[in-house]
């Protein structure tokens, strides 16, 4: 239930806010859509709740925070483009250095937690993700729970303004790059030569799914339909409902990674090849 939410906000974000070229009307058109999802899950909790535990801290650690980390993100990039100075390079240049510099105070302030979610931690979990421990916080809690108790954990908000943080510092490293003289010149040498995927496409998802769950891109926070956005935008592929070719990857019998499996067999061909020569 919880997940075809998940994908129609994926699919919706794919569909309507990533071609939209002004970033206002993008984070405008994105809080629209992650507020609709909030309130899907919303009415969902308050009518169903949990059966169990485990079940309350997975949506409060990883469903929950996927919609606000994006409105979270999207009201903040929105506040940015409503506050940068008109006019003057150099002034919007040292407005988003002073935006960055507010980020990395927000991490340094919240960098126990942040090492805690990062190194993929649980022991915490039952306090932190559930609604049943309010006392002896080991994190400060984000003053948000106290408006909404029912659809709140202590940290869900927390850990969804980190997954926010981290999409905003790319936003603002793009607009920064866009204001250095010749930024035009230079974005055109580094526009990477046209790459085809040559290979299947469920492979390629495969590959997609296996980088995501190693936490290799982004630190780990990052979600699907962006890696798959960035993999369609490099190798000129439209993958097409990568949910359903992931759910056949795993009904499939015997081994399941068969693409990455290929891999490791290849990789060690050629170096025993090298090795030879």
């Amino acid at each position: 239930m919880f997940d075809e939410i998940i994908r129609e906000f994926h699919n919706e974000l794919n569909s309507s806010v990533v071609s939209i070229p002004q970033p206002l009307k993008k984070a405008d058109k994105g809080i629209d859509i992650s507020n609709c999802t909030l309130s899907k899950l919303k009415e969902i909790v308050e009518k169903e709740d949990f059966e169990n535990t485990p079940e309350e801290i997975e949506f409060f650690k990883k469903i929950k925070p996927c919609p606000m980390s994006y409105l979270i993100y999207f009201s903040e990039v929105r506040s940015c483009e409503i506050r940068k100075p008109k006019a003057g390079k150099n002034f919007q240049y040292n407005f988003f250095e002073k935006e960055l510099q507010k980020i990395n105070k927000f991490f340094y302030k919240n960098n126990d937690f942040v090492q805690y979610m990062e190194q993929g931690h649980e022991y915490l979990d039952h306090q932190l993700f559930t609604r049943h421990h309010r006392k002896n916080y080991p994190f400060i809690p984000m003053i948000n729970y106290y408006q909404y108790p029912e659809f709140s954990s202590s940290h869900d908000m927390l850990w969804s303004k980190i997954q926010a943080m981290y999409r905003l510092i790319h936003y603002i490293r793009e607009a920064m790059e866009t204001l250095k003289p010749g930024s035009q010149e230079a974005m055109l040498d580094k526009k990477h030569k046209v790459m085809l995927w040559s290979g299947s496409k469920t492979s390629l998802v495969e590959l997609i799914y296996a980088l995501c769950a190693n936490g290799d891109l982004n630190h780990g926070v990052v979600d699907i339909s962006t890696v798959t956005a960035s993999f369609e935008d490099f190798f000129n592929i439209k993958l097409d409902n990568i949910y359903k070719t992931y759910s056949e990857i795993k009904a499939r019998k015997g081994p399941r990674a068969k693409y990455l499996q290929n891999l490791i067999i290849r990789l060690e061909t050629k170096m025993n090849q090298d090795d030879e020569k």
